[in-house]
């Protein structure tokens, strides 16, 4: 089985090499970045790809919908430090056929590249378990009705990004980002930046504390 590995942090990369070299089934590769990732997949059309959603440039959302339309068959498992729901249900829409958290054991990680590999789709125990839950429970300032880059907006602002830091990230002008928070405002009923910086920490999407200053209003 070939598996293309794509993640910016060498170390991850690393680990996830040994891992998979302890099995002789599989063949190795890896990309740090989208752009690598989409020339590496066109040139070797792994059998699965394993996919971090922070990566630079391009987000890892983006990136599925990407390999996807190269090729609808494309089996796609996402390993990401993120560990809500909310991810979770992005990446599947996406067209991602699994999902795991960085802090998944091991054996886990191997069971689920088994289970996709075998055209079946695999979701770590426990946050299979929050989606259940998610469903089951009223939740105030649903980010159900967000799209990806609105959840991405997001996401950046609960790590304390500008907004021009924003738009350098996802490719956009200035202006686009501030027009999607105000949208996003509105989807979610509140009326600051500091607001949606709030609601990013407590939903858990951001990736670290933030504090509202950080931020442009």
């Amino acid at each position: 089985m070939k598996i293309l590995v794509v993640d910016d942090h060498p170390i991850v990369r690393a680990g996830l090499v040994r891992l998979l070299a302890g099995d002789g089934r599989f063949t190795v590769s890896e990309a740090a970045t989208g752009r690598d990732a989409l020339t590496m997949f066109r040139g070797t059309r792994p059998d699965l790809v394993i996919l971090d959603l922070n990566l630079p440039g391009v987000s890892g959302l983006e990136m599925i919908r990407r390999l996807r339309h190269d090729d609808e068959t494309a089996r796609i498992l996402v390993l990401s430090m993120h560990d809500d729901a909310i991810h979770v249900v992005r990446a599947l829409e996406a067209g991602a056929a699994g999902y795991l958290s960085k802090d998944a054991p091991p054996a886990e990680i191997l069971v689920a590249i088994n289970r996709i590999a075998a055209g079946q789709r695999y979701v770590q125990q426990e946050l299979a378990q929050e989606l259940a839950l998610l469903n089951a429970r009223p939740t105030p300032h649903s980010l159900d009705d967000l799209s990806s880059r609105e959840l991405d907006i997001l996401r950046l602002l609960g790590d304390g990004s500008s907004l021009q830091a924003i738009a350098d990230a996802i490719g956009v002008s200035y202006k686009t980002v501030a027009n999607n928070c105000a949208q996003i405002k509105a989807k979610l009923g509140v009326p600051r930046t500091a607001d949606l910086i709030r609601l990013a920490i407590l939903h858990g999407i951001s990736t670290k504390g933030a504090s509202p200053t950080t931020a442009a209003p």
